[in-house]
Order: structure tokens, then C-alpha cells, then sequence
């Protein structure tokens, strides 16, 4: 009988491994229009195929599949005029989720009633998907998202990401992104044109590849504080609710696995041939 060595082992391991794999099969969910109405069915067929059902449960979560965030019960304290915090939503309400931007922060809009005014002061761009408050970076319009399992710092990926966007008038302005665990870029997509105070719907389920970031391009102005936008030519975009896969665990990619073959092939190697110089010297 043939004996299959552990060195030929590692050699099928590598070889598999650093095989190309098929590309992800990407299907996106999009539209755009004057209210609510008009996106609602695009982001409940997302919801479908995300799965999960429709009922939440605690820290945003359907049926331990899908999270979502509509921002509503972030309370006053880390809401316009006061900073939000990056890491809310894996901290204070753990969904898996941490916030980054080359900017100076992220603000969540004011409830009615409170000191600052609502929809970041800018009453006639900005309306709600789901009320009453809104979501951006501060002084740039790039947000990272980052992936964890909930309420820990372990890594996660997901396999599906959708935001609303509000006041998209620039065609190519706004977009969404994703990358892998190696950050290669695996899917890029621009947000339809709502028109001014419209809502736009973005978002993609992946099958055959996980999303370890997410980058966020809303349109090409910034916030600066409230009521106050980065220049007074280009139009601001701004967000509303966010929903994603349930963040799973983080694997190595195909690359990892092959490059962790190689060692392993190199190291056997090493050691055969110091075994090899041991048996021609005696």
C-alpha cells in the first residue's frame, strides 16, 4: 500500500490552497426616490435575503442572523451637540460593529426638543428613513466599518452590508465598499440619486468571500458641526439605518493558509536535510 507522508500532506494542503478560487458572487440592492416609501421594498428584499425575519431583539439583533442599526435609541448624551462614540456598538449596545474616519469624529443628530436643532441643522437637505435621528463623520465624508464579534475585540467578518443614505444629488459622489480580511477590494458600488432631501437605499450580499471593512463615501462635502458644511458649493449626504450579517468569527484567507503551508513545507525541508548530514557523517 502507497504511504502518504505527512510531507505530501502539506504539499496537497498548499497546492489546494493556493489555488485561485472562483470569484464572489455579489448581488447588490439598490433605489432611490423622494420618501420613505420609495426604498422600503428594495430594503426589505435585502432583509430577505440577509435573513433573520423582521422582529428585533436585543442590541439590534434578528434572529441572531442579521443587526441592524436605525439609530433611534442612541440617547441624548452621545448625540448632537455631544461627540459620538466610535465604539458604541460594540461597547454600550454591542452589534459587532466600530467606526473610523480620517476626519475628527462622528456626530448622531438631535432628538426634537433637545439643544441642538434636528437633522444636523439643515432642515431643508435632510429628512429620515426611520425617525428621528441621523448619522455622519465630521469633517470628512469617508466612515470605515469594522467588524467584531459583539461585545468583544475579536475580529469579524460579515457577508452583507446596506445603509440609507440621505440627500445624494451627485451621481458618482456616494458610494459603498468593501474589503476582505488582506483589505482587497471586493466590491464598489455608487449610490442611485435620491435628489435633494430624497433617500437612497445601497446594499450587497456576498457569497464566496467575507467582508472584513466596509468604507462609507457620502457625497463630496462635509459636516462640520451643526448647521455648519464643509464649503457652500457641494452637497452634503448623510445616513440612516445600517444593516448587516450577524459578524462571525474571522477565518484566514486562502493566501494565509498557502503561505502557511510554504513554512511548514520550508521548515520540513530544513529538517530532512540536517537529518540527511547527520547520516553521511557517521
Amino acid at each position: 500500500m502507497k504511504r502518504i507522508t505527512w510531507f505530501t500532506a502539506v504539499v496537497a494542503v498548499t497546492l489546494a490552497s493556493s489555488v485561485r478560487a472562483d470569484p464572489p458572487v455579489i448581488v447588490t440592492f439598490e433605489s432611490a426616490g423622494a420618501n420613505a416609501a420609495a426604498i422600503t421594498a428594495t430594503r426589505d428584499a435585502f432583509r430577505v435575503a440577509v435573513g433573520g425575519g423582521a422582529v428585533a431583539g436585543a442590541n439590534g439583533s434578528f434572529g441572531g442572523v442579521r443587526r441592524e442599526i436605525n439609530w433611534d435609541g442612541v440617547p441624548d448624551a452621545q448625540a448632537d451637540p455631544n461627540p459620538f462614540s466610535a465604539n458604541f456598538f460594540n461597547v454600550n449596545s454591542p452589534r459587532g460593529v466600530v467606526f473610523s474616519t480620517p476626519g475628527t469624529g462622528f456626530l448622531v443628530s438631535a432628538n426634537a426638543g433637545q439643544a441642538a436643532p434636528i437633522l444636523f441643522g439643515f432642515a431643508n437637505d435632510f429628512q429620515v428613513f426611520s425617525p428621528q435621528r441621523l448619522f455622519t463623520a465630521v469633517n470628512s465624508n469617508t466612515t470605515d466599518v469594522r467588524f467584531f464579534l459583539p461585545g468583544t475585540t475579536t475580529a469579524a467578518t460579515t457577508t452583507a452590508f446596506g445603509l440609507v443614505f440621505v440627500d445624494v444629488e451627485v451621481a458618482g459622489a456616494t458610494r459603498l465598499q468593501f474589503f476582505d480580511a488582506n483589505d482587497a477590494l471586493i466590491y464598489s458600488h455608487d449610490a442611485l440619486v435620491g435628489g435633494n432631501q430624497g433617500l437612497s437605499f445601497l446594499g450587497a450580499t456576498v457569497d464566496g468571500a467575507a467582508i472584513a471593512r466596509v468604507r462609507i463615501t457620502s457625497g463630496s462635502n462635509t459636516i462640520v458641526s451643526n448647521g455648519v458644511r464643509g464649503n457652500q458649493i457641494d452637497d452634503i449626504v448623510v445616513m440612516d439605518d445600517f444593516l448587516y450579517a450577524e459578524p462571525l468569527q474571522a477565518v484566514p484567507e486562502p493566501s494565509v493558509v498557502a503561505l502557511t503551508g510554504l513554512g511548514l513545507l520550508g521548515a520540513f525541508a530544513a529538517r530532512r536535510r540536517r537529518a540527511g548530514s547527520a547520516e553521511r557523517s557517521r
